[in-house]
């Protein structure tokens, strides 16, 4: 197996591999994960198949995960190999509202904490974890801009922001000629398709790669859970949270489910590592981010780049997970708009 080619990222020249290894697996404190020793392993394996690209959060098993990356890196002397992506907008301190949120007394608190852990002195790829919904984008861009300029950080991108926020992002910095996000971090699969209204056309526009989480919807599309059972693991952890994003057991995901095994039975290939190549295959997808407790699961996530989805497979796959056609691009599309804007003439445009 190998991951390659690399890519850049979005409108940058930071080149990664087609694969992310995610590390919210990375300490066992939230009840699920791994080891220090696992991960260790598992790294040694996505190096050894050519990964670069390595992700992780302050949030992520309360500090841990960046703690054991840190020393990971440090005793394999990776720092200059690894493409080093870490995550602020989580509160640390529930007392202290300015312990969390994207203003600029948290980004540099969260920062300073994060370089602390991971034992380095700069980040490649700084990700906004989440909208805030308080904090000015203006001051988002200038912080992001001075830490650039600074070195401590080399690129910044959003993660789980909505795409008109970005879009507005984008344009201040083009106008202020100032450091431009150069990525998106956003979920993605064959249950949750929704990024491709809005999302995939902004990150388009705009020169920004897109890194998707959950290509296996928590586990979901890995064929392990069965209709009418409750199971274990990181969906039933997450999915007793109470955000619905995290429930994944729909009727309409079971029927997508279904369309995955038989799928996946007809490529012989299991269901995850389809459900990961379909993803790592869409259009504006730069770097898929993959996440294992386990060496099999890691070695099985691997492997999804070394077939093909036939194309009248993927049509299937495509239209059993469709989103419902939604405004206003039901009008723009449907007759006889068209005709009533562009006459008999066919025009191709940007949705064309």
């Amino acid at each position: 197996m190998s991951l390659t080619p690399y890519s850049t990222l979005g409108r940058s020249g930071l080149r990664v591999s087609p694969f992310c290894l995610g590390t919210m697996t990375f300490g066992t404190e939230w009840g699920w994960g791994s080891d220090e020793a696992t991960c260790g392993q598992m790294l040694d394996a996505y190096l050894a198949a050519g990964g670069n690209f390595l992700d992780t959060a302050d949030l992520y098993t309360g500090g841990k995960s960046e703690e054991i990356c840190g020393r990971l890196i440090r005793a394999r002397n990776l720092r200059d190999r690894i493409v080093l992506a870490t995550k602020f907008t989580f509160n640390a301190d529930p007392s202290n509202p300015n312990a969390g949120g994207n203003g600029r007394k948290n980004l540099y608190r969260a920062l300073e904490g994060s370089l602390r852990r991971l034992q380095t002195d700069y980040i490649d790829l700084y990700w906004v974890h989440v909208w805030d919904g308080t904090t000015p984008v203006e001051e988002v861009m200038a912080s992001m801009n001075d830490l650039v300029r600074s070195g401590k950080i080399r690129y910044f991108g959003f993660s789980d922001v909505p795409a008109w926020y970005a879009a507005r992002a984008q344009t201040i910095a083009q106008f202020a000629h100032s450091e431009p996000a150069i990525a998106f971090q956003l979920e993605y699969s064959l249950v949750e398709r929704s990024i491709e209204r809005e999302h995939i056309p902004a990150a388009s526009e705009f020169g920004m790669g897109i890194c998707p989480w959950s290509p296996l919807a928590s586990g979901f599309l890995t064929g392990k859970y069965k209709r009418g059972e409750t199971g274990s693991g990181r969906l039933e952890t997450i999915s007793s949270s109470g955000n619905p994003v995290f429930e994944k057991r729909t009727e309409r995901n079971w029927r997508i489910l279904d369309a995955l095994l038989e799928a996946a039975n007809q490529i012989g290939r299991p269901p995850a590592e389809v459900a990961l190549k379909w993803v790592a295959t869409q259009p504006g997808v730069t770097s898929t981010i993959i996440g294992a407790t386990r060496m099999s699961q890691l070695e099985s996530n691997l492997r999804a780049l070394e077939f093909s989805i036939p194309a009248e497979i993927r049509a299937r796959l495509d239209q059993a997970s469709a989103l419902d056609r939604a405004h206003p691009y039901l009008m723009f599309d449907s007759p006889p708009f068209p005709e009533m804007v562009n006459g008999k003439v066919p025009v191709l445009g940007w949705n064309c």
